[in-house]
């Protein structure tokens, strides 16, 4: 286990001294108000929309997580663009779907021409800076496209992240403040988990029996649609993360190891929080956290990712700056996507979008306001599965398959009842489909 956040190094303790706390600055400026602001955009892999324990969860400790969600936005109605890693890291880079970014697989190159954040940024004036996981495909050692890159070793989440956040510590001390700044810290914790549900039953390593009986914690109770297998086209019930295998205890285990990694990330979440602090920035920073995808976690007997269920494609969502987002809202009604992030920074960067950006600003929202919203998110699963999720249902449909999917999201919100051969469904099928036909003529396939 890591240490824990508030365990800061000598160094920072150092920098704390000499700049002070910044929670205790006064209030912003004229000149404050007006200067560009900085963007922290943290990056989780595989973490759940319900793994805070400000969101409720409670077999996990994340008072770092906690931290920016009490001091922020938290969208509880957030949505990946693709739940994939790489595609997913597309969409939230440039604001185009992953059909369109070209992106349709991990280990892809975002289409020629097409700007991602550091490239758009740096053309208007910020220093860019990219710590930690890129996979689109892999980051060289010495260039990634619109950004400084800092290279580090390699390997699984617990090696990386720590130094993923040392590295943004040294780079808030030795910046030259000469620009503002876009720094993305992309983190790995919790995909570690990977290894637990993919190479240790391949390796015939997992346990049978819990094999520490004394476990400072209780384990996690099993989600209600653990057992549950809704009809579903051939692609889900074939090739899905599905674990039909795992004993109810071996379940509970793999909860719980899962929780112990997004603790792991919770730490390293706070040593960057930590290090933004101490440099005298916060209050200018916004900070972003949202999550590629999300973790099967035992729901529908799934491990990973890949599914069209909300244990994929919900992740977090969380945004904070001091006076300028509103402070402890949880957005439970507005639909949000990984497609918004480019134009909401954006807008407050005061720059243009890029051209045919797909999200919207979430500024509104951010600030209070409610302004008239989207009727649906869509998302994207590799080459030929769609989601489109309304207020009220999510359809899912795969290219070539004759069984759909409807899920009535307010009367079934674990995902176990599949109403698409339902009559008394048969306008909302129609409805559902003509909005994802209408959406799909405007994309520009790459």
């Amino acid at each position: 286990m890591k240490a824990a956040s508030d365990s800061h190094s000598n160094f920072t303790r150092r920098r704390w001294l000499q700049t002070g706390a910044a929670g205790l600055l006064p209030a912003l400026s004229r000149a404050q108000r007006i200067k560009p602001p900085n963007f922290l955009f943290i990056i989780s892999d595989q973490l759940n929309l319900d793994a805070l324990s400000a969101h409720g969860n409670p077999w996990a400790h994340t008072p770092n997580l906690d931290r920016l969600v009490h001091r922020g936005v938290s969208f509880l109605q957030s949505h990946t663009g693709n739940p994939l890693c790489s595609p997913a890291r597309s969409v939230l880079l440039t604001g185009r779907t992953s059909l369109e970014t070209g992106v349709i697989n991990n280990g892809m190159h975002i289409k020629e021409g097409m700007p991602n954040m550091g490239q758009w940024f740096g053309q208007h004036g910020y220093e860019t800076v990219y710590a930690g996981k890129w996979h689109l495909p892999a980051a060289g050692r010495q260039k990634l496209d619109g950004f400084a890159f800092v290279p580090m070793a390699g390997g699984e989440g617990d090696i990386q992240d720590p130094l993923v956040a040392l590295a943004a510590e040294a780079y808030f001390h030795d910046r030259s403040r000469l620009k503002p700044f876009v720094l993305v810290a992309s983190l790995l914790e919790p995909h570690d988990i990977c290894t637990w549900s993919i190479d240790g039953f391949e390796q015939d390593l997992l346990p049978n029996a819990v094999p520490f009986r004394n476990l400072p914690r209780p384990l996690p109770t099993l989600p209600p649609n653990n057992k549950s297998r809704p009809r579903a086209p051939k692609v889900l019930d074939e090739n899905g993360p599905y674990r039909k295998d795992f004993t109810d205890e071996q379940w509970r285990y793999y909860l719980y190891c899962y929780y112990r990694l997004v603790e792991t990330l919770d730490a390293d979440v706070g040593r960057l929080l930590d290090a933004l602090e101490a440099s005298g920035e916060a209050d200018n920073t916004f900070v972003f956290l949202t999550a590629d995808h999300g973790e099967g976690a035992g729901r529908h007997g799934h491990v990973q990712k890949l599914t069209p269920y909300d244990e994929s494609v919900k992740v977090p969502f969380v945004v904070s700056c001091p006076k300028r987002v509103e402070a402890g809202l949880r957005d439970q009604v507005h639909l949000v996507s990984g497609l918004d992030l480019m134009s909401t920074m954006c807008d407050y960067a005061g720059i243009a979008a890029p051209p045919n950006v797909r999200g919207r600003s979430l500024r509104p929202l951010l600030e209070g306001k409610r302004p008239e919203w989207r009727e649906f998110v869509p998302i994207e699963l590799r080459t030929i599965g769609r989601v489109i999720r309304t207020e009220q249902y999510k359809y899912v449909t795969y290219q070539g398959d004759p069984v759909e999917q409807l899920f009535d999201m307010k009367a079934d919100p674990w995902e176990m009842r599949n109403l698409f051969d339902d009559p008394h469904y048969a306008d909302v099928m129609r409805e559902h489909q003509k909005l994802l036909k209408q959406w799909e003529s405007k994309l520009i396939p790459a």
